[in-house]
Order: C-alpha cells, then sequence, then structure tokens
C-alpha cells in the first residue's frame, strides 16, 4: 500500500510539473530576459487602475503605514474601503514585499502577481478536480483537463488579467469548492474542512471584486446545499455549516469588508437602478463557444471545441454530479445575458445582493468553471464505456456537430462578404474551428474505445493546451510588444514633475483630465480631484463632474491649483507653464493666477437641509463662491455676516491626519477642500467638535473667535471593528491549522 501510494504522488507530481511547464509556455514573453522578446500587459484598467493603487499601497506598507485614506484620487477617498485597493489581500502583501526585495515597486510586479494566480487557479481546480473524482481510473487527465480550461480558456485568458480584481477573487473557487466537496464526504460534517471553505471565500473578497466573490459565494451555499442532500445530512446541519462558511469569510475579510459597506452606501453606485445594470452578453455572443473573436475580442464563454465534446459525454453518459454543473452552468449563461434574457428580470427581483452590481456577462466566470468540471467528469465515464453501439452513436452526433460548424463558419463568411478585412478574420477564425474539431474527432474516436492508453490520455491533453493556446496565448487585446519597463514610467512625466517642483509648501489639487489621466496621481503623490476607480462619493462626484472638461466651480471648491488641459486657455485666469502630450494630442499644464487655498474661513453662510438644495444653489448663475459658503444644518455661533482678517495655516499634512491654526476675530467657518465622509474627527484645541457638510460634498466646521489649533484624524469605527473581528477569525483558524496538523 505504501508503495502504491507513492506512485500516485509521483503521478500528480507528473501533473503538477506538466501545469508548471504549461504556465511558463503561456506567459513566456512575461518571463523572457530578451528585451526583443518580452510583451507586457496593455495600459488601460491595469496601469491606470491597478499598478497605480498597487504603487501607493507598496508606499504606505513600505513605511509601516496603514493606507486608510488616500488623498490623491477622486479629491480623496477612503482607500481600506476602495475594494479593488484590496489593501489587506495577503498575496499582494507578497508582492509588495517582494518588490521591496528588488528595489522599489514596479509594471512587471503586478504582472507576476498576475501570473501566479493563474498558476494558483489551475493547480487548485486540479486539487478539487482529483478529490471529486478520486475514485475513477482516469481521475488524474480529467483533472489535468478542468485545470487547463478554467485556466487558459477564454474567460481567465480574456479580460481578467487587465481587471486584476476579478481574476484573484475568481482564482479561490476550486478552493472553496474543494472544502465543502472534503467536508460533505460522510454523513457527518466535517468542520475544519467548512472552516476551510470559508477562508477561501474570504481571500476571495479580499481579492477586491465583490461581483465575482458574490457569484462564487453564491455557487458555494448551492454546492453546499446539494451535497448535503444527496449524502442525506439534515437541514439543521446545513444551516450550522452555511453558518460557519458565512461566518468564517466575513471574519477574514471584515477588516475591509465593513469599511466597504459603509463606502459603498456613500457612493455614486448607491442610486444605480435596473436599467444601469441590466447589461450581459447579447445572444449572438453564444456563437463564441466554437468561434472565438467571431463577435467580440474577448470570448470569455470560449471552453474549447474538445471540452464542449467531453462536457456532451458527461451529461449523455450521466455522470456522477453532472446534473447539478449542467444546472449551474445553464442559470449562469442565462443570468449573464443580463436583460437580453427575461431570466434577468426575475432574478434581479428575487437574488439577495444582485441589485449592487453591473455587468451580467462576468456570470461567465461560472460558465466557465462548471463546464471544465463537465468536461473532467466527461474524461472519468470513457472508462469502462463498453457499449460501442452508444460510443458510434455519440460519434455520430460529433459529426453532425462538426457539419454544423461548417456551415454556420459559411453562413458568416458569406455575411461578411463584401468586408475583405473582417472576411479574413471569420476565415481564419472558421478554418482553425473546422480544423480542430477534425482533429477532435480523430483523437476522441481512438480515445473512447481505449481510454486507459496514456498515448491517447495524453494526446487528448496536448489537443485541449494546443487549441486554447493557439486562441488565448498572446492576445493583442492583452498584450503590448514592449517589455514591462517601457509601458509606464514609476518616475513622474515632466508634467507631473513641474506640479511637483512647487515649493510653496501649502496643500493643493490640480485637475488631471488631460496629461495625468487615470489613477497616476496616486502613484506620483499629486492630489487630483479626479480618478477612475469605479467607486466615487456622491458629493464631491456631483460637483466634479457638472461639467465634464470645464469645471471652474470644482477648481475652486477643491484648491486645484493646476490644471491639466487640451486648451490653450482657460475660464478663469490661468498661465500655461508647460506643454506636453498624452494619447489624445497636445496637453497644456495651466496655474491658476487666483487658486482657492486647502483651507479657509468664511464669515457668512447660506443654510440648506439637503445636498439638491445645496446644488441648486451653487448652480444659480447670481451665486459667487468666494462671498458664502453654503452648509447643511444650523450654526451655534452667529456669524457677523461681514468679511474679518482672519488667517489659517496649514501646519502638516498626511494621508489621515492634517494639523491647522487659526487665527480669527470674530467667529467663522472654516472651509477645507477634504469630502465629507464617516470616519473624519476633529479636535479644536483638543476638545471634540462636530464636523459639518458643506457644498452638498465637502468639509466645513465652526470656529469662534480667537486663536486655535485645530487637528484632523481619519479614523473609522469600521475600520477598527473590522480589524478587530479579523484578527481573531486569522488567530482562530491558525489555532485550528495547528490542531489539525498535530492529530495528523
Amino acid at each position: 500500500m505504501p508503495g502504491l501510494q507513492r506512485h500516485a504522488r509521483n503521478k500528480d507530481l507528473h501533473a503538477i510539473v506538466a501545469l508548471v511547464l504549461l504556465w511558463l509556455l503561456f506567459f513566456w514573453r512575461l518571463f523572457t530576459p530578451i528585451a526583443a522578446d518580452q510583451a507586457s500587459l496593455a495600459k488601460g484598467d491595469f496601469s491606470g487602475q491597478f499598478v497605480a493603487f498597487g504603487g501607493y499601497q507598496y508606499k504606505r506598507l513600505s513605511q509601516g503605514e496603514i493606507p486608510l485614506w488616500n488623498p490623491y484620487n477622486n479629491g480623496g477617498l477612503p482607500f481600506i474601503a476602495d475594494t479593488q485597493a484590496a489593501v489587506f489581500y495577503p498575496p499582494r502583501w507578497i508582492t509588495i514585499g517582494l518588490s521591496a526585495l528588488a528595489g522599489g515597486w514596479s509594471y512587471n510586479a503586478l504582472q507576476l502577481e498576475m501570473t501566479a494566480h493563474v498558476l494558483l487557479y489551475t493547480l487548485l481546480m486540479y486539487a478539487f478536480m482529483r478529490r471529486l473524482t478520486r475514485h475513477h481510473e482516469l481521475s488524474r487527465p480529467a483533472a489535468l483537463a478542468a485545470a487547463l480550461i478554467v485556466g487558459y480558456g477564454g474567460f481567465t485568458a480574456g479580460y481578467p488579467p487587465l481587471q486584476l480584481a476579478l481574476l484573484e477573487a475568481a482564482v479561490w473557487l476550486p478552493l472553496t469548492l474543494l472544502g465543502i466537496h472534503e467536508a460533505a464526504r460522510e454523513r457527518r460534517l466535517a468542520w475544519r474542512f467548512l472552516a476551510l471553505a470559508g477562508f477561501a471565500l474570504g481571500l476571495s473578497w479580499l481579492a477586491g471584486h465583490p461581483q465575482t466573490s458574490w457569484f462564487a459565494s453564491c455557487l458555494a451555499a448551492v454546492f453546499l446545499a446539494y451535497r448535503c442532500f444527496t449524502r442525506r445530512i439534515g437541514w439543521r446541519a446545513f444551516i450550522g455549516a452555511l453558518a460557519l462558511i458565512g461566518l468564517v469569510a466575513i471574519g477574514t475579510t471584515a477588516v475591509t469588508l465593513l469599511p466597504g459597506i459603509e463606502y459603498l452606501l456613500h457612493t455614486t453606485r448607491e442610486g444605480l437602478g435596473f436599467a444601469a445594470k441590466g447589461n450581459g452578453f447579447p445572444f449572438r455572443d453564444i456563437a463564441q463557444f466554437v468561434f472565438p473573436g467571431s463577435v467580440s475580442q474577448w470570448s470569455p464563454l470560449y471552453i474549447g471545441i474538445p471540452a464542449l465534446f467531453l462536457v456532451a459525454v458527461a451529461v449523455f453518459r450521466r455522470a456522477s454530479e453532472s446534473r447539478f454543473w449542467l444546472a449551474v452552468a445553464i442559470v449562469a449563461l442565462l443570468h449573464s445575458l443580463g436583460e437580453n434574457s427575461a431570466f434577468y428580470y426575475a432574478s434581479y427581483n428575487l437574488i439577495p445582493g444582485l441589485r449592487f452590481f453591473r455587468g451580467q456577462e462576468r456570470a461567465a466566470f461560472l460558465v466557465a468553471n462548471s463546464l471544465a468540471i463537465l468536461a473532467g467528469l466527461g474524461i472519468t465515464v470513457c472508462a469502462g464505456w463498453a457499449n460501442q453501439r452508444q460510443r458510434d452513436r455519440v460519434l455520430r452526433y460529433w459529426l453532425g456537430f462538426a457539419a454544423l460548424l461548417v456551415i454556420f463558419a459559411v453562413g458568416l463568411l458569406l455575411a461578411w462578404h463584401n468586408d475583405a478585412a473582417r472576411w479574413g478574420d471569420l476565415f481564419e477564425i472558421s478554418a482553425r474551428s473546422a480544423v480542430i474539431a477534425a482533429l477532435s474527432y480523430g483523437i476522441l474516436r481512438y480515445f473512447l474505445r481505449q481510454p486507459q492508453r496514456v498515448a491517447l490520455q495524453l494526446a487528448l491533453i496536448a489537443l485541449i493546451a494546443f487549441e486554447l493556446f493557439s486562441v488565448n496565448i498572446d492576445h493583442p487585446a492583452n498584450y503590448d510588444p514592449v517589455p514591462a519597463a517601457e509601458q509606464l514610467a514609476m518616475t513622474p512625466p515632466p508634467l507631473v514633475q513641474a506640479v511637483l517642483d512647487d515649493q510653496d509648501g501649502r496643500p493643493f489639487r490640480v485637475d488631471g483630465f488631460r496629461g495625468l489621466r487615470d489613477n497616476f496621481a496616486s502613484l506620483y503623490a499629486v492630489m487630483d480631484m479626479r480618478g477612475i476607480s469605479p467607486l466615487f462619493l456622491k458629493g464631491p462626484a456631483a460637483i466634479i463632474y457638472r461639467d465634464y472638461v470645464n469645471n471652474p466651480l470644482a477648481w475652486e471648491l477643491f484648491a486645484v491649483k493646476y490644471v491639466f488641459s487640451g486648451a490653450q486657455s482657460l475660464s478663469l485666469p490661468s498661465e500655461v507653464i508647460a506643454r506636453g502630450r498624452d494619447q489624445d494630442g497636445e496637453v497644456f499644464l495651466h496655474r491658476l493666477a487666483d487658486p482657492r487655498p486647502f483651507a479657509r474661513l468664511f464669515y457668512s453662510a447660506d443654510l440648506v437641509d439637503s445636498d439638491d438644495w445645496a446644488m441648486a444653489l451653487m448652480d444659480d448663475p447670481r451665486y459667487h463662491e468666494r462671498e458664502k459658503i453654503v452648509l447643511q444644518g444650523a450654526l451655534r455661533h452667529a456669524l457677523p455676516d461681514a468679511a474679518a482678517e482672519g488667517t489659517v495655516e496649514v501646519i502638516s499634512f498626511e494621508p489621515e491626519a492634517i494639523m491647522l491654526r487659526i487665527d480669527t476675530p470674530e467667529n467663522a467657518v472654516l472651509s477645507l477642500a477634504l469630502p465629507h465622509y464617516p470616519g473624519w474627527e476633529a479636535r479644536l484645541n483638543g476638545q471634540a467638535v462636530e464636523i459639518i457638510r458643506a457644498y452638498a460634498g465637502l468639509t466645513a466646521l465652526e470656529i469662534p473667535a480667537g486663536q486655535h489649533s485645530l487637528s484632523l484624524t481619519f479614523a473609522p469605527a469600521s475600520y477598527a471593528i473590522g480589524l478587530l473581528i479579523s484578527a481573531v477569525t486569522w488567530l482562530g483558524l491558525a489555532l485550528l491549522a495547528l490542531l489539525s496538523l498535530l492529530r495528523r
């Protein structure tokens, strides 16, 4: 028996080595030291969102600080609460630590983090499928096939590498399923494996793409219910198991989950309705199951033609659990169509949590995983298939399917016969699918007869890898043929450096609509009133985007001193101090002639009772933003309603701590170009004072006559509570893991 176990482990090791070698091949252009051969992930959200935020995270953590607030984008935002920042995601901390050892943050550091997650995805799917099919003769090739399909199929190899949070949230699904599978192997649930499932879900939520984690959580709950039903485990045990998984997942990620929920309630996402959330695949995208790239540049539904055949075999042969995974695939596919299918109209109103998310096509994540599992199950049932007539019938069906592919391909080509460029692309796609279908028939014909032959198993796995790699490797929508070091400078470009050279010493913002762009202000430590984070506080967003390009009111209220613009003149007096270029053409860097300071005293106020009233007042052409401040609520101290010679000096300015010195002969209101957000605390001369909402989204405080020191600190209770819960959870999981090891 020990010899058999050692032999089995060696075979698994061979499969793992194969997965690693295929991974190295798929990403070889990111790894090669030869500069002429190197490629890198295309700029876009990957660079403008994830590399930029990662750079800010690197800087703060390298200094031993937790980045709770980010003053550099969106006019300021709670960084700990922005899900895609992934502040406490453990693999990101590993990336940051390795980057510190390598000399600093880099574009390539995050690329390597992406590739490591793809490898992890394949290894975890291999482990899950090996346990799911452990009693089957063809368990290893089944697991290897499923791992390749999820790792290099159309979903994972499509846009997720660029939308890094989505990829990193997705990879933990197989570990979640593995924990549930192992927990429900017997009539008595194994609670330590349920804790493992909860921990894997928690890691998914920490990765920073809540929609993907929500899909994974829904599937985990349904899979647990299915396993309990088939194992005849009582409903009380099911409820207890579900609660344990949920508590562990919530506890694992509470440190960012609680601040994230608080943030979501104050963002522009909170007010979106059905019309903004129902987008999904058009029906024609289903064609990309067999013709990848025929409809769009990415093909998230593509798992490969041999995989589709194996899925059909699993369903035809009624493989164990095949009906469950087929149901998951169908439901997820219907959901991915969004409002193009009546299914979404029902699920939107019936499924908890669905109202929070846009982009229903991301349910392709579940389609890809369930079909990969089905393909693996299809391989397992080929062993022992003695009924030759059934096998021949399946092969005839496959020939019919291949014929339909040819007919459909001809139809596609005829539809585009007047468009030479499109005709050529579709011909290549159709020809490739036809060749793969023919090769699949040739290999599967022999594999169905002798599935135990290792050579045929390897041929089938090689065909799956060959097809997926041919379609997805070095995809032009994902990769640029330049080294990572040339994609993005980690040091500020000349236009940005001109702003950083301002030695004034007082805090100010810029409008980086052109020239700076995206979230690069976080990378270069320039305070920008703009940003591309998908979560934007409602009040600041309403001010900043009331006029998308030319917005003097936003420049005033957010203390903007420099404007990056494509125009040579602005609506306010300014001086062009530098010129440059970005992808849209020439950029002029303007310095405003009379910028408003970050902190300013007012002696007259208009009082309103809502954000809408405040915005309406500021939109009035008669309103002058330097005469009166717009406040929500009542004042405790009477204002003189006449100008006075008060002064404000910013003594120190840090992301979570601001110190000011104030001298005013009259009662005043201090206006700060700081978003109004829960978690900021103010102390005037050491005494806590109330923070007032101004301008429908900014901060103000009442200041009595006299000389004062004022401190503002960002210390949200949601973070403190979440940190305590997560610390207890992680400690408990560590102790549970130690006890399990000691028992073994």
